[in-house]
């Protein structure tokens, strides 16, 4: 239970740093700079054109009018509006930069690199390399655990994920920043899987260990989340924000002395011995006697056939249900990541917007994991989802007036996404067969990328209409909705455990009659696998 624990605390860094792009990538309200080009008060105040967007008047963000037009009516003695139509002078692009509100922020990447108007496009694609980190950091991450050890992987990520935050709070160029995000965003997803899959090697002294960690992981995962906004809150300068950030990593360097390594791991290395020093070290904090011999020689597995892509795309029933599972992990993670980094674009206070988003998950994760003890998990997902997808489409009727009505449908939105985020990853792991379910989960993961990088792309489509983004995450999500109601039910049913019991059959079949004598038969066959004396 202290390794659970303490395994969970690193989540907290993943909260911290996943999203802090809601506020270093904000853009604050700003318009064009106008030098001192000797023009009178009136005209300076002048010459940002106004436009009416939504029955409010709006300052130009993007243009202004000509300085040398402006100047030369200003010498004339002209005033702007009673003597001139402004409406008829000819405009500008800001030659001369922006001039940036500093009511929220003291500073973002947005003002210190112009990343607005015809550059308004490198937020998004820089929240993106974020997500791709993730993508390729999952792809290696696997290998680099199996090879050096899941506990040396866990701790190297830390270390790497803090000093590319920090690198990153001295980022002199944009490109420099995108390049950080992509090593940040490889280190965090390395930091989840090692710590996963060293609680997972934990399963035999924790009952449910892995369905514990998931769970814990999510939950320490938003207490990261959100403490974020009241850190952003108290920090509003983005280099001070991400060097505090990368700070609060040191707190980690004792967990070195008290997370052991995964013992499974040492016997696969064949170092018996260190393994079972772990576990008799784990027998005596417990108070219990450890066997005389704990590891024996016919305990360490044979090779069995190594699965690729290629064997689930092989068979039609598991492809079929592979590229509906696709569909499912691309969906949800467009419409999580999506809200997740909309916050900041919300009316009202920002950080109190992202506690909000950050809170909602809390009783989101109880409330699935809850559910998936007792409810069919289709039905459950696809409820999940009518949620999450249902009320954004809800969002385009809201009106103007009414913004917090808007905002509460936002916030039950991401409570629906989030329940679903939480239920998809059971229930997939629940379809594939036990042979290759690894190599299914690994194809989900990577679908759940690329719904991820697509989510910054999805928010940006508000910057032509407030509503479209909700359209198409609302849209996308009723779609896999319908996709999730051809995949079979898994609730209290026997699994397939090879390939050929799933080309077999198209729904997953009730479970057999039990019997002493069937329970007995089933026990003598997995004594007789792992060990033929025993039989």
């Amino acid at each position: 239970w202290t390794t659970f624990f303490l395994l969970n605390t690193v989540f907290i860094s993943t909260g911290f740093n996943g999203l802090y792009i809601v506020f270093i990538g904000s853009a604050p309200e700003h318009h064009c700079l106008v030098p001192d080009a000797n023009l009178t008060a009136g005209w300076g105040d002048a010459a940002i054109p106004v436009r009416v967007v939504d029955g409010e008047a709006v300052r130009s963000q993007c243009s202004r009018y000509r300085l040398d037009v402006l100047r030369n009516l200003s010498a004339l003695g002209y005033v702007p509006g009673r003597d001139v139509n402004l409406s008829g002078l000819s405009q500008e692009p800001c030659l001369d930069g922006w001039t940036y509100s500093k009511a929220i922020y003291q500073s973002t990447i947005v003002t210190e690199w112009d990343l607005v108007c015809d550059n308004q496009w490198k937020v998004p694609f820089a929240s993106s390399t974020l997500f791709v980190g993730y993508l390729l950091g999952s792809l290696i991450s696997g290998q680099l655990s199996d090879r050096f050890g899941r506990k040396k992987v866990l701790f190297v990520s830390l270390a790497a994920q803090c000093m590319a935050v920090l690198l990153q709070s001295f980022s002199h160029s944009w490109r420099m920043f995108c390049v950080m995000f992509l090593f940040i965003g490889a280190s965090q997803i390395s930091l989840y899987i090692s710590a996963f899959v060293l609680g997972k090697d934990s399963r035999s002294f924790i009952d449910h260990a892995c369905d514990l960690l998931h769970a814990g992981a999510f939950l320490f995962y938003c207490i990261g989340y959100m403490t974020l906004p009241w850190i952003a809150y108290a920090i509003r300068e983005w280099r001070t924000l991400l060097a505090v950030l990368a700070a609060t990593s040191v707190v980690y360097i004792p967990l070195w002395w008290f997370i052991p390594e995964s013992p499974r791991w040492l016997v696969t290395q064949g170092r018996s011995d260190e393994a079972e020093q772990i576990v008799r070290d784990a027998a005596r904090r417990n108070g219990v006697e450890a066997p005389a011999v704990i590891f024996k020689e016919a305990e360490v597995l044979s090779e069995t056939k190594k699965y690729t892509m290629l064997d689930v795309l092989r068979s039609r029933n598991i492809r079929c249900i592979t590229l509906m599972c696709l569909v499912l992990w691309m969906a949800i993670n467009i419409g999580y990541f999506g809200l997740s980094l909309n916050t900041s674009n919300l009316s009202g206070d920002p950080f109190m917007n992202c506690f909000l988003s950050a809170i909602s998950e809390v009783p989101a994760y109880v409330v699935s994991a809850w559910l998936l003890k007792k409810c069919p998990r289709r039905r459950l997902l696809s409820i999940f989802l009518l949620i999450g997808g249902g009320v954004l489409l809800l969002i385009q009727f809201i009106p103007e007036t009414l913004q917090s009505v808007a905002l509460a449908l936002e916030m039950t939105g991401k409570f629906g996404f989030t329940m679903a985020f939480g239920t998809v990853y059971i229930y997939t792991a629940e379809l594939y067969p036990t042979v290759i379910r690894n190599v299914g989960m690994g194809m989900c993961s990577s679908a759940a990328r690329v719904g991820s990088i697509t989510a910054p792309y999805v928010i940006y489509l508000g910057t032509y209409n407030k509503i479209l983004p909700y359209i198409v995450m609302g849209s996308l999500t009723m779609v896999s909705c319908v996709v999730n109601l051809f995949l079979p039910e898994t609730l209290n049913k026997d699994l397939p455990e090879t390939i050929d019991q799933m080309q077999h059959s198209r729904k997953m079949l009730p479970p057999p009659k039990k019997s002493h004598h069937n329970n007995l038969e089933i026990i003598l066959l997995k004594y007789s696998s792992s060990d033929p004396n025993k039989y």
